[in-house]
């Protein structure tokens, strides 16, 4: 069992739910799955082209997967994996 860990602003998308269990061996597997469980977050996570949106960012325990594979980044039973998005920032004018 996989698990991901669902950021307040998206659980509208998964029926409120912080964490859903999602299945594969590489992290584009459990997205796929995600999607397929819960087809209203896709727009969400992916850009038109199919591509992860850049503000999305995805950890495998304290791993962020842009460090290491990407959507390849292998998953194994037991992992949590935390969906994080970017939070942008601004400058104050002094």
């Amino acid at each position: 069992m996989i698990t991901l860990r669902i950021p307040t602003p998206l659980r509208t998308y998964t029926s409120g739910k912080s964490e859903v269990t999602v299945s594969g061996a590489i992290i584009s597997e459990a997205l796929n799955d995600l999607t397929n469980q819960y087809p209203t977050i896709k727009p969400h996570l992916f850009n038109d082209g199919g591509d992860l949106r850049p503000f999305v960012n995805l950890f495998v325990g304290e791993h962020n997967i842009k460090d290491l594979h990407g959507v390849d980044t292998p998953i194994k039973d037991g992992d949590k994996i935390m969906l994080i998005p970017s939070i942008a920032g601004g400058q104050h004018a002094a």
